[in-house]
């Protein structure tokens, strides 16, 4: 019975052994840099020399227009960005439903930009928001509709962001909603029907209210990664988001202090402030939204 016991012990520690180097990535590639961030954000550091400063980076960044003007552009580009792609994948989502052939089809052709890298897409929307060879302004002046310099001007460049990032993310928001419609069961649709309900009326009262915990979902996944967005306005506005830093968000500010100008206290006291914000958001998204983790 000890033998037993005892082999059983040894077979654990084995798989302890196997983890053990997921754990020790996780401890100094996660643990370790948050400590190390926050400790970071209480000095005055320019790499080897560092100064005690307490809440003053804090202090800096709070009282940043810098910071604001990102916190401005961020919050601006993510609201629509929401504001787009949920009610429309959506629809896309409830259209494909209906179709009777070439689903899966339409599921590959919307979610290939959703896998297709970030700095490809990017890189790609910088040629269809180009002002003379766009294929955006083509399109525009073939309707009869003004053209724009897309990332020339900060109102204009700020919707080509939301138009890159809205169409990068369409994709994952209408599998969301395709797999949820198709959770919905069939007999309730037959219930409908015999009470006399229209296509339109069972979309209205059975297929929406059935979809409220997808849309809490996306809103509260799409508000977390809104927030964090840096690479694709990067690409497109550079380390300054130009044009008049209207491309500039929270993590291109935290990149260029820590990056560009090595002033780290600064830019980690930057990415707590962020943390605080993403999680009192999240937070009031999941109040609002009703949405249970």
């Amino acid at each position: 019975m000890r033998s037993q016991t005892y082999r059983h012990k040894n077979s654990s520690m084995i798989w302890y052994l196997f983890l053990l180097p997921t754990f020790l990535g996780i401890l100094l590639f996660m643990v370790y840099p948050v400590f190390e961030s926050f400790r970071l954000s209480l000095y005055v550091s320019r790499g080897a020399i560092e100064t005690w400063a307490g809440i003053e980076n804090y202090k800096t960044v709070l009282s940043s227009n810098v910071f604001w003007k990102a916190v401005y552009n961020t919050f601006y580009m993510g609201f629509f960005q929401l504001l787009l792609t949920i009610p429309f994948g959506f629809i896309l989502a409830s259209l494909i439903t209906e179709l009777k052939w070439g689903k899966n089809l339409f599921k590959i052709l919307l979610f290939i930009p959703y896998i297709t890298s970030v700095v490809a897409a990017s890189m790609l929307f910088l040629f269809v928001l180009h002002p003379e060879f766009g294929l955006l302004n083509y399109f525009l002046s073939m309707l009869g509709l003004p053209t724009s310099v897309w990332l020339a001007e900060p109102s204009s460049a700020r919707w080509g962001a939301i138009l890159l990032g809205s169409w990068h993310w369409l994709g994952f928001v209408v599998i969301i909603f395709l797999a949820n419609l198709q959770a919905i069961s069939e007999d309730i649709y037959e219930a409908g029907a015999i009470d006399g309900a229209t296509g339109i009326q069972k979309w209205l009262y059975i297929t929406i209210p059935n979809m409220y915990g997808t849309f809490s979902f996306l809103i509260v996944i799409g508000w977390i990664s809104g927030l964090q967005r840096f690479t694709d306005v990067y690409l497109l506005g550079g380390l300054q988001g130009s044009p008049a830093r209207s491309l500039h968000t929270i993590v291109g500010f935290i990149y260029e202090r820590g990056f560009g100008g090595t002033e780290y206290g600064v830019a980690s006291a930057a990415a707590y402030v962020l943390f605080a914000i993403i999680l009192f958001f999240t937070a009031l998204n999941l109040r609002i939204t009703k949405m249970k983790i």
